[in-house]
Parts: structure tokens; C-alpha cells; sequence
């Protein structure tokens, strides 16, 4: 619905048919939200039983197995406070990167219109470079995505080898909950501010005196701007 509702307004289609992709596009988000519910739980789940697994057959310096996690160790409490800050650096590295991405193909896009003199105009032969968004678009998803994939890879073989697995576990379980709680707020936070946009596009908000806050008002501008971070916060780091 989301697509259907860019392809319409990109066809110039009329107000009557953004309207109802706009209402489809509300209740698709709401919907993925509730989806995406389901699988942070099925994750946490299988997360759980994984960190069971570890601790049960993982052994200490002293070859004792590690069957009592005590918040009381210092260096258990240590990786479980870093543990907990990961998800945090993960979501900001790749929102980092979608940013990155998107501002890189606007400037493409500019450079586009500049070197394509009259490409606007709806009886021009002239054709945008779509192959140049493409690749844009792709080099960035495997390259952003380098330095977030190694965060989550390389940190705990590094805190494994140097600081031992009680360490370790630690960071597992400060990941495991805080990565369940950050992917909830992430998925329920981004489809608000997304469907707020819509609400107020859809001319249903209005001021004090009944006046309707639609758009070009700031009350839109500042919910463009919630969507503009609650798309890849959404999408991507939840």
C-alpha cells in the first residue's frame, strides 16, 4: 500500500485515489507493527534458549561450568551494562547509514536535473538516469552495512577472548533485553509518527478554533520531519 500510494502520486493520479492509498498505507503500518510484534517475541524466544545453551555448556578459566549468573561479579555486570548499549549503537548506525544513502541519491537526482535541461517537462524525450538511483541505492546496502554487521559479529568473540565468558554472558543478556525493548519502541514509534503525517494530510487535525491544519502549516513540516526518522527507524534498525 505504501508503493501503491508513491506510484499514484508519482502518476499524478487523482486526490481521490491518494486518499484511499493514504488510509491502506495507515492500516498497512498498523499492521506491521503487530507483525513485527510476533517476530521480536519469536526472537527473544529463540535468543533465550541460545544464551541457555551458552551458559550451560560454557566453562569458566577453572573449567566449572557456568550455571550461576550472579549480577554481584563485576565483570558480568560490566558486559551486561555494555551488552545493553548495543542495540543503541546498532539502530544508530544504521539510521546513520539510510541518511547517508538518501543524501547521496537527492544529490544525484539534483545533478540529474541540472545536466538534463527540460527532463521535467511531461512531453520531454529525455529520461531520468534510474540505473544511477539503483546503484546508489544498492552500493549502499552492502557498504553501510559493513560496520553495524561487524558490531554485532566481532563484539562478542572480542569480549569472549580477552574478558572471559562470564563477560560475555553478560553482554548476551544486557543485548538480548534491551534489543527486545528497543525493536518494540523502534516498530510502534516509527509507524506513529508515520501515520501522524497521514492524519494530518488527511486534513483531520485542526487548531483550537476549528481551523484545519493541513498542509504546509508547521504542525506538517514538523511531522514530515517525524516521518523522515520514523521510516528508517522502523524499517531498518527495528
Amino acid at each position: 500500500s505504501d508503493n501503491a500510494g508513491g506510484i499514484a502520486e508519482m502518476a499524478e493520479l487523482g486526490e481521490d485515489v491518494r486518499e484511499k492509498t493514504d488510509a491502506l498505507d495507515a492500516a498497512g503500518n498498523t499492521t506491521a507493527a503487530i507483525g513485527k510484534g510476533f517476530a521480536i517475541g519469536s526472537a527473544a524466544l529463540v535468543a533465550l534458549a541460545l544464551f541457555g545453551a551458552f551458559v550451560t555448556r560454557c566453562q569458566n578459566s577453572e573449567n566449572k561450568v557456568l550455571q550461576n549468573i550472579s549480577l554481584l561479579e563485576p565483570l558480568l555486570f560490566a558486559g551486561l551494562i555494555i551488552g545493553a548499549m548495543l542495540p543503541y549503537a546498532f539502530s544508530a548506525m544504521t539510521m546513520k547509514a539510510v541518511g547517508t544513502a538518501a543524501l547521496e541519491m537527492v544529490e544525484f537526482v539534483r545533478e540529474d536535473i541540472r545536466s538534463k535541461p527540460g527532463m521535467l517537462d511531461p512531453n520531454s524525450p529525455l529520461m531520468p538516469d534510474y540505473d544511477g538511483c539503483i546503484r546508489i541505492a544498492t552500493k549502499a546496502s552492502l557498504k553501510q552495512m559493513v560496520g553495524p554487521g561487524c558490531l554485532v559479529m566481532i563484539t562478542p568473540i572480542v569480549f569472549g577472548i580477552f574478558l572471559g565468558p562470564e563477560t560475555l554472558s553478560g553482554l548476551l543478556a544486557g543485548a538480548i533485553v534491551s534489543g527486545v525493548q528497543m525493536a518494540t519502541s523502534a516498530a510502534n514509534t516509527g509507524g506513529a509518527w508515520d501515520n501522524a503525517k497521514k492524519y494530518i494530510e488527511a486534513g483531520l487535525m485542526t487548531d483550537k478554533d476549528g481551523n484545519v491544519l493541513g498542509k504546509g502549516t508547521n504542525e506538517h513540516k514538523a511531522a514530515v520531519t517525524g516521518d523522515t526518522v520514523g521510516d528508517p527507524l522502523k524499517d531498518t534498525s527495528g
